[in-house]
């Protein structure tokens, strides 16, 4: 596979084109081969040994949608974004999932699973020494947020990560207990609407000798 071959700059007109949005255009869809490559930029996620322990729920149904708008105080991207996502990590992450992993990577790479072993006791026992393994998940799920937000703003989609909704309602609405998964964080993505004055705010920002040290 050949190195990619974005320019510097377009990468970085990218990203100060992206913002966190607001207003949303109902009336404007993603297109199909379009949400593929962001579903794609998902599972393509780095996570640490590689567990993925996540799911990425995408809530087409607009009734649905409209009962999480009151858990998400009334904030209208949930409704008028093209499409909605709920980051979820799997609780409870433990040895069987690592063993699923491992079966994975031996179906993919054609290696035996055997000569796994190692590997697999490595990450077992990194796991043993979690004090609290959900809130490990939880932070590989903002990787993946992170990863869905710089591919559309490639893609010239337009994305709003959102933490302000109530995890245990959303929860319960979409059925995340029976399935295993807790919520942590959702991202709304669309197109934005002109009257969006966030659009035309300039992106505020320390300078770079600030925020970053050569040592």
């Amino acid at each position: 596979m050949a190195a990619p071959n974005f320019s510097s700059e377009s990468v970085l007109e990218a990203l100060n084109w992206r913002y966190a949005t607001k207003m949303f255009d109902a009336s404007k869809k993603i297109p199909v081969e379009t949400w593929s490559a962001l579903e794609q930029s998902l599972v393509l996620a780095p996570s640490s040994f590689g567990l993925e322990p996540w799911k990425f729920f995408v809530v087409d149904d607009v009734a649905i949608r409209q009962k999480l708008l009151e858990f998400t105080w009334k904030q209208s991207q949930v409704l008028d974004a093209s499409h909605l996502v709920v980051l979820a990590i799997k609780t409870g992450l433990d040895e069987t999932d690592v063993d699923r992993s491992m079966a994975r990577i031996s179906e993919v790479r054609g290696v035996d699973l055997e000569s796994l072993q190692g590997f697999s006791n490595v990450v077992k026992g990194f796991m043993k020494g979690i004090p609290d393994v959900d809130s490990w998940s939880t932070r590989q799920v903002y990787i993946a947020l992170g990863q869905l937000m710089v591919s559309a703003a490639l893609l010239g989609i337009d994305t709003c990560p959102i933490e302000g909704f109530m995890p245990d309602q959303y929860d319960e609405i979409l059925g995340l207990p029976e399935m295993g998964y807790r919520s942590v964080v959702v991202c709304a993505a669309g197109y934005r609407l002109d009257e969006d004055k966030y659009a035309h705010l300039p992106k505020v920002r320390f300078p770079v000798e600030d925020k970053v040290q050569h040592i």
